[in-house]
């Protein structure tokens, strides 16, 4: 067997088994103390630090700048911020204009990357940018889940599952059917036709997720049907990325597979947005 292919495949199942490690309770058997909340507080933290290191090696920071050693702090007083909301259980879904707002970032810096990039060539466009692209996702994604004393929700894992499934199925019924491109500028091998089967079988898996999962936030069969729409979309903001940067990988942390942003692109999109869903279903 090929050795880039076992390498690829042995990083593939560390990186989904650290995942689903810190996203579900799968070691309460052997640890039955175990505090699931600070694993999934860890990985998030993790994601987002290594996220925001590849964005400044990605984006060509210059070092000398300001701007570049303004990223971390930056981005871990973001992350603080929502910290203490999730560990005093925070997150109560009301709608608040500062949340609002820093949700609406989150869409305005995918706009400036497809319409205004020149302006992430300057130093402070790219230190904005980072921070909202790193920072915020991760910190919206603590308010996912919710945790008792001796129990905490699935939500986080199965929005993974969902995600993994719209990748997996959109690039099956690409190879298979595919023939009208979706973006060939910036990620050719999407399809048309890929998007559709990704989108048809992941609300599929959504309805069973909804079926047997009753005690999740929300009606996940649309929370499928906002990831089958959203996480391409998460792809091609961050191939626009690297595109404007003349990038093929954010990073190597994942041996074969790239860096966090490569395998979490989905994943930055999808988190704010489902956030969002759960926001306003709370209204009804």
């Amino acid at each position: 067997m090929d050795r880039n292919l076992i390498l690829r495949t042995v990083s593939g199942i560390v990186y989904c088994a650290v995942i689903i490690v810190c996203t579900a309770p799968v070691l309460q058997a052997i640890f039955p103390h175990l505090p699931q909340q600070h694993l999934f507080w860890g990985l998030m933290g993790f994601l987002m630090l290594c996220g925001a290191w590849e964005c400044t090696r990605l984006m060509k920071f210059d070092k000398r700048s300001w701007e570049f050693y303004a990223v971390f702090p930056l981005v871990i007083l973001v992350f603080y911020r929502f910290s203490v909301r999730y560990y005093r259980h925070g997150f109560y879904f009301s709608f608040h204009l500062p949340e609002l707002l820093e949700l609406s970032l989150i869409a305005l810096a995918a706009v400036t990357l497809f319409r205004f990039r020149d302006e992430l060539y300057y130093e402070n466009g790219k230190l904005i940018f980072t921070v909202i692209y790193t920072a915020l996702p991760f910190s919206f994604a603590l308010g996912l889940p919710k945790f008792g004393s001796s129990d905490f929700s699935l939500e986080v894992f199965f929005l993974f599952i969902l995600i993994w499934c719209s990748d997996t199925f959109a690039y099956l019924a690409g190879r298979l059917f595919g023939k009208h491109k979706m973006a060939p500028k910036i990620s050719p091998k999407k399809t048309w036709e890929g998007y559709a089967g990704g989108v048809v079988l992941t609300l599929i898996v959504s309805f069973f997720v909804e079926k047997y999962n009753p005690d999740l936030r929300g009606n996940w069969i649309a929370v499928g049907l906002l990831v089958s729409l959203f996480a391409p979309l998460g792809d091609l903001v961050e191939s626009q990325l690297k595109r404007s940067f003349g990038a093929k990988d954010s990073g190597k942390l994942i041996p074969g597979h790239g860096g966090v942003l490569d395998r979490l692109d989905s994943f930055i999109i999808c988190a704010p947005v489902v956030y969002l869903y759960f926001l306003i279903e709370k209204l009804f």
